[in-house]
């Protein structure tokens, strides 16, 4: 019974005429949410992501790279996938170029790219 008198009251309270806003100002902050996010994390996100794509399509036979695993090694070849490294005097191996973490430079330089 008193559950019936609680709804009743809320129903009654809630009869009113119903508020009318513009859609564009409930959506405004939704789109300024986005907006900020898109400038803070998208953008730089993207940017470094080219910058890293193009430095790994430049490299060539003789570069110093780190790759994402921390293995330390010379470009001995460059494939149009891979990329063989020689990590050691008769190790080499072959890694995927998204598996290039740094580029060191040239071998023998000692320049840091």
């Amino acid at each position: 019974m008193m559950f019936m008198s609680l709804f009743m009251s809320a129903q009654q309270g809630a009869a009113g005429p119903a508020p009318k806003g513009n859609m564009l100002t409930a959506l405004l902050p939704f789109v300024a949410v986005f907006a900020i996010f898109y400038l803070l994390i998208i953008m730089p996100q993207r940017k470094k992501q080219k910058k890293h794509q193009e430095t790994v399509n430049n490299l060539k036979p003789g570069d110093r790279i780190i790759t994402t695993g921390g293995i330390f090694g010379t470009v001995m070849g460059v494939q149009p996938d891979r990329i063989e490294l020689k990590i050691s005097a008769n190790v080499k191996i072959d890694i995927t170029k998204s598996a290039v973490g740094a580029v060191l430079g040239a071998e023998g330089t000692g320049k840091a790219g």
